[in-house]
């Protein structure tokens, strides 16, 4: 009786695995969030994991400071504003990713627009500091 109730269960946890954490080559492309969610979450039997992982960083990290480099000593209002003590880059990522997992009505949106979208909300600018 045990080894039938294991069975099913083993093959819906092979095969559902597999469904959830696969990496493609479209997903490298990054034309909506869900593509760049699949890679920041690439589990570590991936075969594409460490270069899913990196993608992801890469492309968080370079909308970051690109917004950072435009907006640098500028006298325009910031969108967001990150606390300090500053989160490391992982927990930062690791927030972005189970903000955008909460809502899923952005998984076909731009990455980046996601990306600034979980940025405004999670640190909006205390309009009285200004």
């Amino acid at each position: 009786m045990k080894i039938i109730l294991k069975t099913p269960l083993l093959i819906a946890i092979l095969v559902f695995s597999g469904i959830a954490g696969a990496v493609d080559e479209a997903d490298f492309e990054v034309k909506t969030t869900q593509n760049l969610i699949n890679l920041c979450t690439a589990t570590d039997d991936d075969p594409r994991h460490a270069e899913a992982i990196h993608f992801c960083h890469g492309y968080l990290i370079g909308a970051f400071h690109f917004y950072k480099a435009e907006h640098e000593g500028g006298d325009g209002i910031p969108l967001f504003c990150i606390p300090e003590p500053k989160p490391t880059r992982n927990e930062s990522i690791a927030m972005f990713v189970t903000w955008a997992q909460n809502h899923t009505e952005h998984m076909n949106e731009l990455p980046v627009e996601t990306e600034f979208r979980f940025l405004i909300e999670t640190w909006p600018c205390d309009p009285s500091s200004k």
